[in-house]
């Protein structure tokens, strides 16, 4: 048995030892340090199995099934290697955090059970060697994941109608995915992923496989217009389940693309790439508008969600279009992507921790209810800080790296190249400059809003650190955004074992070195310099500090107020005014104003009431309406509904009839 056939035997060993104690442990806290030790064990021999893929240890195990010829297979792949990775490290955090953080429905046995195979199945899927294998892996992620969103419905009546929406728009990828593999199954008549890549395919059956793979795909992934149940799923979903959706599940959309454009297909017509920055372009823009103005914190990240993938996509796109002409420019590309990949799962792990920590401390999710967190919860709101520089992707962090390098390849796009690309490369640099602006604005509010200023409720003015172990979840996620942000080489160099044969993108270094665009970046140097410029002005400061008086405190003047309150602080709605103005024709918001006079006079003013919503527009216009629909089809069909057993046998007999026409030749 060889190194990685043994880490992928552990996984399913400690994955069937997870779901026993699950299962059989009565009392929850012992439940929760024993499953969540298996399932962090699971974690670890998952990082394990990662490496070996990378490395190209072993070769295929399979499982024969009694149904005719199938089987289910496994094989390792430096592409499936850096998922599964990723998969393990992010379960490893989650499970650290769950043991502390789940209690009452979701750490029931029934949610822990469910997050430990949902953690198996993404764990396996990278490995997966044909179309069942694939598949079945996919379901069971699906399934896991759906449980555990609506795990806490008895407690908040809006966690049912957003697992019944995540169920929904996850099945609907299962389909199309299903769909798109199986099509290019039979036109290489094979299920086994190595014989459909041996194939070649090309014409009709290639390009529709592409295309309803890569819609379910994108499904999966959360890019718009098919985002609806992210921000629907992530509020309602624990925290710690919502670090692996975002961190780990989301990505294995991404998994899939990748899949399809490098390994499964060769290159394709242009239109294919098309489809793909077509996806990726409005789901950048449009995530970031609504997290920039969303007051949901956890809500917030979902949306964000979405802009990173969509900046993934983006990388993907470039990559496809520059592979004929630009080979080096678009290895580059993919490198982004799949810095970006992992750059995402970084902040945002650490960011869905946090979130989950101040909702347990404090009872909010709401950032105008929230406030003064910093002193409260100061190795938490450490953690969210340096989640936030990564998500706004600036420096000494992960999500700058990424987006320099996706810069560049975008940059070295433009020479020599055709002129679909090149007409198409300043409308992408434009919408990703938009995208990061409005990305350092959205976590520029978020931070401030949420753990500077004062209290504005009691609740959050009560809040306490968090459990020691979900601060050790929490710190590690956070020095994970640093160390990829200060060693960006090393990772990069790991990721490049992933790129086709014959892609060189990185060199060994500290830094970036990306040779075939003749660019580099040393981060370490850069924050080297930058303490070396601020450590005077910090020290002069601390100095100057010392020396004020402290035993004398003057209030600033209030707008003739005596004493300021909370309630004259800004709010992460009015932080974010100015932008909904801006964006008022693509955002459409509703504003309510309630006045209330006194009994005296009208003139007089005793309160006034103010509220805001931003509806998410293409839910509201493309999914509502096709949802009403459904339901009064629904409603329709209940007429057939009575009670004559005669009739319902009928109905069984027309069905088969139909069913026995379609298949007799």
């Amino acid at each position: 048995m060889n190194g990685w056939t043994a880490a992928f035997a552990a996984q399913l060993i400690a994955a069937v030892i997870g779901v026993a104690v699950a299962v059989a442990v009565p009392t929850p806290r012992l439940r929760a340090r024993l499953a969540g030790t298996s399932m962090a064990l699971l974690g670890a021999s998952g990082c394990v199995a990662g490496v070996g893929g990378l490395a190209s240890w072993g070769g295929r195990i399979g499982i024969d099934l009694p149904l005719g010829d199938l089987a289910l297979g496994w094989q390792p792949t430096p592409l499936g290697g850096v998922f599964t990775l990723l998969a393990g490290v992010v379960t490893i955090l989650a499970a650290v955090y769950g043991t502390s953080y789940a209690h009452g429905p979701t750490g029931s046995r029934t949610a822990w059970a469910a997050l430990i195979g949902f953690a198996l199945a993404m764990h396996v899927l990278p490995a997966s060697a044909d179309v069942v294998s694939f598949l079945t892996a996919w379901e069971t992620m699906a399934v896991g994941s759906t449980i555990l969103v609506g795990a806490d419905q008895a407690a908040r009546a809006s966690v049912r109608p957003a697992a019944v929406w995540y169920g929904a728009m996850t099945h609907l990828s299962f389909l199309l995915v299903c769909a798109g593999l199986l099509i290019l199954a039979a036109a290489a008549g094979t299920l086994d992923f190595a014989g459909i890549a041996a194939a070649r395919l090309t014409g009709p059956a290639a390009s529709w496989g592409f295309a309803l793979a890569v819609v379910g795909f994108a499904t999966k992934a959360g890019a718009v217009p098919l985002h609806v149940w992210l921000p629907r799923a992530h509020p309602e979903a624990p925290s710690h389940v919502s670090a692996l959706m975002s961190g780990v599940m989301v990505k294995l959309g991404i998994f899939g693309i990748l899949l399809l454009t490098t390994a499964l297909l060769p290159p394709g017509p242009p239109w294919w790439a098309l489809l793909v920055l077509g996806l990726g372009l409005p789901s950048a823009l449009y995530g970031i508008l609504q997290a920039s103005v969303a007051n949901d914190l956890k809500r917030l990240l979902a949306y964000s969600t979405t802009e990173n993938v969509g900046l993934i996509l983006i990388a993907i796109a470039v990559a496809m279009l520059t592979a004929g002409t630009r080979p080096g420019v678009s290895a580059t590309a993919l490198v982004a992507a799949l810095l970006l990949t992992v750059s995402h799962a970084a902040f945002k792990t650490t960011l869905f921790l946090v979130a989950g920590a101040v909702l347990q401390a404090g009872g909010e999710r709401d950032l105008d209810r929230m406030g003064g967190l910093a002193l409260r919860m100061p190795v938490t709101m450490t953690a969210f800080a340096l989640g936030t520089l990564g998500a706004a992707a600036l420096p000494i962090t992960s999500g700058f790296v990424a987006e320099w390098t996706l810069l560049q390849a975008l940059i070295h796009a433009d020479a020599h190249n055709d002129r679909l690309t090149s007409a198409l490369l300043p409308m992408i640099m434009g919408v990703v400059a938009l995208t990061a602006g409005l990305a350092l604005l959205t976590f520029a509010k978020a931070f401030g809003i949420a753990a500077l200023a004062r209290p504005r409720t009691p609740s959050v003015a009560a809040a306490r650190e968090c459990a020691p172990a979900m601060q050790v979840a929490q710190v590690l996620a956070a020095l994970w955004v640093v160390g990829m942000g200060l060693f960006p080489g090393p990772v990069a160099q790991l990721l490049s074992g992933a790129l086709p044969p014959g892609a060189v993108a990185v060199t060994a270094s500290a830094g970036l070195r990306l040779p075939e665009i003749q660019a580099s970046l040393d981060p370490l140097a850069l924050a080297l310099l930058a303490l070396g410029v601020s450590l005077p002005v910090l020290v002069v400061g601390g100095v100057l500090a010392r020396r004020v008086p402290r035993d004398h405190v003057e209030l600033g003047w209030g707008c003739g107020g005596v004493r300021t309150s909370p309630r004259m602080q800004y709010t992460a709605t009015s932080y974010a005014e100015p932008l909904v103005r801006v964006f008022d024709d693509a955002l459409s918001p509703t504003r309510d104003v309630t006045i209330n006079h006194t009994q005296e006079s009208r003139y007089a003013v005793r309160s006034i009431a103010f509220s805001q919503h931003v509806r998410d527009l293409i839910e509201w216009r493309m999914y509502r309406p096709a949802v009403t629909a459904v339901l009064r089809a629904g409603d329709r069909a209940r007429s057939i509904q009575n009670g004559s057993l005669h009739r319902y046998v009928g109905f069984s007999l027309a069905a088969l009839l139909l069913v026995l026409i379609g298949v007799l030749p």
